[in-house]
């Protein structure tokens, strides 16, 4: 079910070619639909997600999402780590009125981080890092934080479709050849 649901709003976001907020929505939609599992308060979606990432890589033995993250899309990826708009904390700061440059100090840690994992090629650290940047443009689209079709940041959009569109294919062919079994409970079955 996990499987069917994701390569249905897969296919859906691949119809997708003029629309990148449109496209953007249904690839996450598919990524949120092959990772999501039944889960209690005590986990959260991030730590559900880096579970979820660990599997793959466990099964992706050809290392087809470090090729696609290191050789695809290694400059967009730098532009995203880069982009403090797609940075939750940065978000934080300003709706608390922060000043005292918290943000910026963890801003700064986790584009080391991030581009430290870019060097050694380190597919889980990286891989996990994008996925929290995604995670805030998915927020800033899905919660009417962003204008539909507008101008501004349209790059972002633009590039995480792209990585999406190319890693997801690629997350669902690893889940189908590793076993439905292997990635629990679906959140919200068919009944």
């Amino acid at each position: 079910m996990r499987i069917h649901r994701a390569i249905s709003w897969l296919a859906r976001a691949e119809q997708e070619k003029e629309d990148q907020d449109a496209r953007y929505i249904f690839l996450w939609i598919a990524f949120n639909a092959a990772y999501a599992s039944e889960f209690g308060f005590e986990q959260k979606e991030r730590d559900q997600v880096r579970q979820f990432i660990d599997r793959l890589l466990r099964l992706d033995g050809e290392q087809r999402l470090h090729d696609a993250l290191f050789h695809q899309f290694s400059g967009p990826i730098r532009t995203l780590i880069d982009n403090r708009f797609v940075f939750e904390p940065f978000w934080r700061a300003m709706r608390n009125h922060e000043s005292d440059g918290a943000w910026e100090t963890s801003f700064a840690a986790s584009r080391k981080l991030a581009l430290r994992a870019l060097m050694e090629k380190d597919t889980a650290t990286l891989l996990s890092i994008l996925l929290d940047r995604l995670y805030v443009l998915r927020n800033q689209l899905i919660h009417g934080s962003a204008t539909w079709g507008g101008t501004t940041n349209r790059a972002q959009v633009k590039e995480g479709a792209a990585i999406l569109g190319v890693l997801l294919p690629n997350v669902i062919d690893l889940m189908m050849r590793g076993g439905e079994d292997d990635f629990g409970y679906i959140a919200y079955p068919v009944v």
